[in-house]
């Protein structure tokens, strides 16, 4: 993480930042480590830990509310009903997408409140190569999520500071801390296009240990001249 912090020069002194919380291992792992991180670095910044509860039956925000407590760090339960509509006839888009967009731009609109101009999310080095596929195979485009990246003329950055991270690590670390579990109540979990291009990786990947690296070095490393 200290390598993505640096290269993309994420956090100043007296940043306000929101961290977005899903409840998922890679969220609480930015949010732990960026908190523990204060007591190291020669900066300081704050942290507005916020979870924007999707609005399903099981929904886990107390639990996250207690867990934000314990950690010292508060997070801010927003409730919606953007699950259900976004599931329901009423949206003739791709139920995850517009989930995602309305999430998105919840936080936003918590971030100009709060007065904060970055916002951290906890998006991995596999979900990184995953979104290079999905809009291969999904937009037609070749293009994925970057590690910073401005918005609205320059008002927000969205900072995701484990993009040098892979998922097997985050989720060693997350047990090895002990972080709580949380089950996904979205009807979706599990059968999205994401999983589905996640499964096709993993299944690239068994075939050698060195193509991950590859893809993700490739992003880097364009050669246009070689492009349509």
């Amino acid at each position: 993480m200290g390598k993505a912090l640096h290269r993309y020069q994420m956090i100043a002194d007296d940043d306000r930042i929101v961290v977005g919380v899903s409840g998922g291992a890679d969220s609480l792992t930015l949010l732990w480590m960026l908190n523990e991180r204060l007591k190291r670095v020669p900066i300081t910044y704050e942290l507005f830990a916020v979870y924007i509860d999707p609005g399903y039956e099981g929904s886990f925000g107390e639990s996250l509310e207690w867990y934000g407590a314990k950690l010292g760090v508060p997070i801010r339960v927003d409730y919606t009903d953007y699950g259900p509509y976004a599931h329901s006839p009423a949206n003739r888009e791709n139920p995850c997408f517009l989930c995602s967009r309305l999430r998105r731009k919840r936080l936003f609109e918590i971030a100009d409140e709060l007065v904060c101009t970055k916002l951290a999310l906890g998006h991995n080095k596999d979900d990184i190569i995953e979104t290079l596929f999905m809009n291969i195979c999904y937009a037609g485009e070749i293009s994925t999520m970057v590690p910073s990246q401005t918005f609205f003329q320059g008002k927000f950055t969205v900072i995701r500071p484990l993009a040098f991270a892979d998922e097997q690590l985050i989720r060693k670390f997350a047990r090895d801390q002990k972080f709580p579990e949380f089950i996904n109540p979205c009807p979706s979990a599990g059968y999205s296009k994401r999983q589905e291009v996640k499964n096709f990786l993993k299944q690239l990947y068994r075939t050698n240990k060195k193509v991950k690296g590859n893809i993700f070095r490739a992003m880097s490393h364009v050669n246009t001249d070689y492009l349509l």
